[in-house]
């Protein structure tokens, strides 16, 4: 399992969005979504109607990027893994309460097991640099 020195769980838990890579046909499919890091692994929601759903559904590995572009500053996490689809569950109702509370958009448009996924991205790869 992939660990994280303490200032990359600082910079991890400050930010809230990362940009998320899946592929189809090889063709690689990139956006910025909202995340958490929690239990270790990043997790971002999404619709069962999207592409990056989609594309899990047929290819669980999943690159993302957490950065802060600064010129002659700049900080980032970029990681590798596997990603799991969580929809239902005592996971999901716990996922959902931590983006609940850190996130307005969910307030204005709350969504139900079954609704709308999470995508648990579990390391298996890192490299971050000025976070050592």
């Amino acid at each position: 399992m992939i660990e994280f020195n303490d200032k990359e769980i600082k910079f991890l838990k400050e930010l809230e969005e990362v940009r998320i890579a899946t592929s189809h046909d090889n063709i690689p499919h990139v956006k910025p979504v909202s995340f958490v890091f929690v239990d270790n692994s990043i997790v971002v929601a999404t619709d069962y109607n999207t592409r990056t759903y989609n594309n899990i559904k047929t290819n669980s590995k999943t690159g993302i990027v957490i950065d802060i572009y600064k010129s002659g500053g700049h900080k980032a996490i970029c990681i590798q893994g596997d990603t799991e689809i969580i929809e239902t569950g005592s996971d999901f109702k716990r996922l959902y309460d931590i983006f609940y509370k850190k996130f307005a958009w969910v307030k204005k448009d709350p969504w139900k097991e079954n609704e709308a996924p999470f995508l648990k991205i579990i390391p298996n790869n890192k490299i971050s640099w000025e976070l050592f």
